[in-house]
This record gives C-alpha cells, sequence and structure tokens, in this order.
C-alpha cells in the first residue's frame, strides 16, 4: 500500500497561490484518511486485552479498548453484532478480535469494528494481578474473621481522595444530608504512579499521630476509570496498610463493576464514593424516630410488667394468712419461752448459790491466819539471831581491844581507848536504831500484808457472791411479777369468756330454765311435763315453783340465799345433770 491518497474529483485540491502544495479542508482531509484505511485494512485479526469495558451503552452499543504492552485501539460493537459474538467482552480478557478498521472523524481517531470476538486468555496485566491477589488471600489479609464493624454514629470520619474531583463533593453533600459530622480530607493523588504511595502514607497517617483528630471510620474513595487507571489501589503495601489499619476502612474505588485489591482487604466495601456516605453515616430523623419509637414501646413494657407484677402480687397475698394467724404461733413460742426462761431463772439462782455455798465452805479465818502466824514466826526468829550476832561481835570487839591496850602504858592508851570506847558505843547506837527501825518497817509491811490477805479472802468472795445474789434476787423479782402479771391477764379473759358462753347470760336475756321441783332434773320437752307435776322455773333473779295447769306461786328467794334453803329442800343431783345443759324458754 503507498502512502498516497486517492481523491474523487469533487475531493479535488486547490493549491494556493503561493505554493505547489495542496489545500484540504478538515472534511476533506478526515474522508481521505478514512478511506485510505479501510481500503488498506478492511478486514484483520487483532490480539489483545480488553481494557474500559463498562458493559452495553443504553443504545445497545458496547465500547472499549484493545491493548498490548506498548499499544491500544479502541474498538466499538454495534448493537446487531452483540447478539452474534460467541465470547462477550470482559475486563481484563485476552481476546482476539476479528473486523474492520475505520476512523472516526469527530475525535480524529481510528478504531477496529469488530465482528466476532475469541478467547485467548487473560493479559499479562491480570495474570499479575490474579497472583498478587491469591498471595495476599493466603496471608489471610482477605478473610472475613478478621473484618470489624463499622461505628454506628461517627463524630471523624477521614476520607481518602483527590480534593479538587468530584468525589469529595459528594460525599460531603451525602454526609451532610444524612447526619453532619467532622470530615478530615486527606489530599492524594488518585491516578499515576505514586498514587499508590500517597494513598498508603494516608491510611497508615490517619492511624499514627498526624497532628490532628483521630478518625473513627476511613473512607478510600475514587471515580471510576481502566484497570490502568486502578492500578494503583491494587499496590501490595496499600493492601497491608488497609489490611493492618486499626481503624474501620470502607473501600469506594470505581463503580460497581469496578473491582480492586483494596476492596478485598477492607472492612467494608460500597459501590460507589456517595454510597460509602451512605454506609457509614445514619440517616439522623430516622435515627430520632427509632428512638422514640423504643422509647415509646419501653414505657408500654414497663406499664404492662408493672401491671402484671401488680396482678402476680395481689394473687400471691391472697394465699397469705391473716396477721393474726402468722402471729399467734410465734406468741405461743414466746409463752413457752417465757415459762422455760422463769423455771430457768430458779434453776441457775440455785445453781449458783450451790456453787457459791460449796467454794465458802473451804474458808475460814483460820486458814488465812496460818500465812500471817508462820511469817510472824520466821520474823521472830530472825531477830533472835541477829540480837545474838550482834552480842558476840560487840564481845568479841572489846576482848581484842583489851588484850591490845593491856601490852600499851596506860597513859598511852587512856585517851585511844576511850575515843574507841565511845566510837565503839556511837557505832552499836546506830545499828541498834537502824535494827529496830528496819524491824519495825518489815513488822508494818507484816501487818499491813495480814489485813490485805484477810480482806481479800473474806470480804471480797463474800462481797461478790453477795452482789450475784442481789442481782439473781432482782431478775426474780421482775420475772415473777410479769409472770404473775400474764397468767392474771390470761384469767381475765378466761372469765370473759366463759361469761359470755355461760347460760346465766342467756336468762338475763329473758329466758328461763325448767327442771323438776322433786327430782331437780331439767326438763327439755314438753311432753316429758305429767299432768298436775310441779315445775320449777328459774329465772335470771330467782326461781318460782308452779304446777301445770295452774297459775305459779310466789316466788323463790335468790339463788344462794338463806331462806331459799329453807323454802326449797336440797336434793340430790344426778351425775348427768348440768345446769349448763338445761332447756332455755
Amino acid at each position: 500500500m503507498s502512502g498516497a491518497f486517492t481523491l474523487l474529483d469533487d475531493d479535488e485540491p486547490r493549491k494556493s497561490s503561493g505554493t505547489n502544495a495542496a489545500e484540504f479542508s478538515v472534511s476533506e482531509l478526515s474522508r481521505a484518511v478514512k478511506r485510505a484505511v479501510e481500503d488498506g485494512f478492511g478486514y484483520v485479526r487483532v490480539r489483545g486485552e480488553i481494557s474500559g469495558f463498562r458493559g452495553r451503552h443504553g443504545s445497545g452499543h458496547c465500547y472499549f479498548s484493545l491493548k498490548d504492552a506498548d499499544a491500544a485501539i479502541d474498538a466499538v460493537v454495534w448493537k446487531g453484532a452483540w447478539g452474534k459474538l460467541a465470547t462477550k467482552p470482559e475486563e481484563g480478557l485476552e481476546v482476539i478480535a476479528t473486523g474492520r478498521l475505520t476512523t472516526f472523524a469527530r475525535s480524529s481517531k481510528y478504531q477496529i469494528v469488530v465482528d466476532n470476538l475469541e478467547p485467548a486468555g487473560l493479559g499479562a496485566l491480570m495474570k499479575q494481578l490474579e497472583e498478587r491477589r491469591k498471595t495476599l488471600a493466603a496471608e489471610g489479609l482477605f478473610d472475613e474473621a478478621r473484618k470489624r464493624p463499622l461505628p454506628l454514629m461517627p463524630r471523624v470520619i477521614g476520607v481518602v481522595t483527590s480534593p479538587t474531583g468530584a468525589v469529595i463533593r459528594d460525599i460531603l453533600h451525602r454526609i451532610s444530608d444524612r447526619f453532619p459530622a467532622h470530615v478530615v480530607v486527606w489530599p492524594v493523588r488518585v491516578q499515576g504512579e505514586t498514587s499508590g504511595a500517597e494513598v498508603t502514607a494516608a491510611v497508615k497517617g490517619f492511624a499514627g499521630d498526624y497532628g490532628g483528630p483521630r478518625p473513627d471510620v476511613i473512607i478510600v474513595a475514587r471515580g471510576g476509570g481502566s484497570v490502568e487507571d486502578l492500578w494503583g489501589y491494587n499496590d501490595e503495601a496499600l493492601v497491608r496498610a488497609v489490611a493492618a489499619s486499626p481503624i474501620p476502612v470502607v473501600s469506594a474505588v470505581g463503580h460497581e463493576t469496578d473491582w480492586t485489591l483494596v476492596d478485598h482487604a477492607a472492612d467494608h466495601r460500597a459501590p460507589t464514593p456517595t454510597g460509602a456516605a451512605e454506609r457509614v453515616v445514619p440517616v439522623r430523623s430516622e435515627c430520632l424516630a427509632t428512638l422514640s419509637d423504643r422509647a415509646r414501646r419501653l414505657e408500654l413494657a414497663i406499664s404492662a410488667l408493672v401491671r402484671q407484677r401488680g396482678e402476680h402480687l395481689r394473687f400471691l397475698s391472697r394465699g397469705l394468712p391473716a396477721g393474726a394467724a402468722l402471729v399467734e404461733p410465734q406468741r405461743q413460742r414466746l409463752d413457752i419461752a417465757a415459762d422455760r426462761l422463769t423455771s430457768a431463772l430458779y434453776k441457775r439462782t440455785a445453781d449458783a448459790r450451790h456453787r457459791w455455798l460449796i467454794a465458802t465452805r473451804h474458808l475460814s479465818p483460820a486458814i488465812a491466819s496460818r500465812p500471817v502466824e508462820r511469817a510472824r514466826d520466821r520474823l521472830t526468829m530472825a531477830d533472835g539471831r541477829l540480837g545474838r550476832a550482834a552480842d558476840a561481835l560487840l564481845s568479841d570487839r572489846s576482848a581484842a581491844a583489851l588484850r591490845s591496850a593491856a601490852r600499851l602504858s596506860p597513859r598511852l592508851l587512856e585517851r585511844p581507848v576511850r575515843e574507841a570506847g565511845d566510837r565503839l558505843a556511837r557505832t552499836v547506837d546506830r545499828r541498834d536504831r537502824a535494827m529496830v527501825q528496819r524491824l519495825g518497817a518489815v513488822r508494818q509491811r507484816l501487818t499491813g500484808a495480814e489485813r490485805m490477805l484477810s480482806a481479800r479472802l473474806l470480804e471480797q468472795p463474800a462481797a461478790f457472791a453477795r452482789e450475784r445474789l442481789s442481782r439473781t434476787a432482782e431478775r426474780h423479782d421482775r420475772a415473777f411479777a410479769h409472770r404473775v402479771a400474764q397468767l392474771r391477764q390470761h384469767l381475765s379473759v378466761t372469765d370473759k369468756l366463759l361469761s359470755a358462753v355461760s347460760y346465766q347470760g342467756v336468762l338475763g336475756r329473758g329466758f328461763a330454765l325448767v327442771r323438776r321441783a322433786d327430782a331437780g332434773l331439767t326438763v327439755r320437752s314438753a311432753a316429758a311435763v305429767a299432768a298436775g307435776e310441779r315445775l320449777e322455773l328459774q329465772f335470771a333473779d330467782g326461781r318460782v315453783t308452779v304446777t301445770e295447769g295452774s297459775a305459779p306461786g310466789a316466788p323463790a328467794p335468790a339463788t344462794g340465799g338463806a331462806k331459799k334453803a329453807a323454802a326449797v329442800p336440797a336434793r340430790r343431783r344426778s351425775k348427768k345433770t348440768d345446769d349448763r345443759q338445761g332447756i332455755l324458754l
């Protein structure tokens, strides 16, 4: 194929006035190139990797690119050819495309119109991505068990994205509409060779001490693009930083069909950046409505519980006995304990008195005076020995002095002897006074000890026993008075009860007791009375004797009077007759 263009008659180039070069319009040149390309490459087979595939367009056509390591070419599948394709295009799939080359004049691009696709295997880039994914998955970085839940209401939200794109505006707008929160944006490049390193530094910086508020959740966001455009989010260092972040991370890279390794390592994945904003914050109005509903339900539940417990309490209270029935057994136990206490008090007093008598039986003045007598005897013996020793010493000293004086001249010895005699006399006098004073002090201590011993041995036990006996007598008097009061109260209650059930009370209300006048037996029915039989009617104030069929006689004296004994002869009653078993009329 030559490099010259073949032009139609209407495309004849026009020569300018100043040069021999042909002059073309843009449309003329574009149509000439289109004819040259289509004529030179009418039907070709191209091997390459599908990139930028976004699915079918709304018109039914499909657009993508075929690329290899050095170049890329645009491709289009028309709506009519889509249904005839045996292999549908997929992102990253290496295929052999069969079609014809043409140009698109609007953008001065050439493209291949695909009529058929044949799979040729995964592209090199997708192979590298798949190998990296398998390696990181084997290390457990993509395990669901290690992923953490998002906070319900985060106060601070960290966003790692470009500060100038539409992504950050969509996120801020969505957060302000749903639940306003403090947003911290870490600006990074989202495309290019340094995008992976910058996003990695941002994720680590939020988790460290970067000088600002610590986020409760991190959003890693970016708009859609081809595999090459999103390649920075497949960086191994970024994936490890996201997996090791102590703060939950939400990945919002690309669109719904775009997947990167960060999406697998993040705690949650959102299909779009707007979806990430909706995922991290709730709707404030819905939270308030939920809180109000739960408060209402809690109030109703508490009311129902209180009502149910009240009914249960009333049901249980019906089975409880009356208050008196609960107290009466305890009162009876108290009475029994009081009776046992009185008898135990008497027994304890008798035992104490018996022990006191046994303890004091062996105490007497003679026992207390024996140590004093023995001490006095030892003192007398010591006094005698001391006197004899003093006399012997004085005698020995005097004899020695006389023997020495006999060997000297009377004149030489008269004065010394006299002075020595005076000193000896003074010494003996001082010794005698000291001995007498010491003996007096010893005698005084012995006398005091004797008195103390006598008081302790005789008076202290007696005073202690007397005090215990006095306390015991006081307790006995109080217990006796309390017992007498209890018996008096019991007797009064019994007397009132007897008066209430006695037949004399019934007679006082207008009734009468009928007896046979001769035998004193109680008449229980009218059929038991014979004609002309004498009957005795007992009223509350006396008795009356009557004959059946006649008027009653004079009233008998009151029961217990002296005249009654004369008017009504006393008769022996039967053992089976009792006043309380009579007939009341």
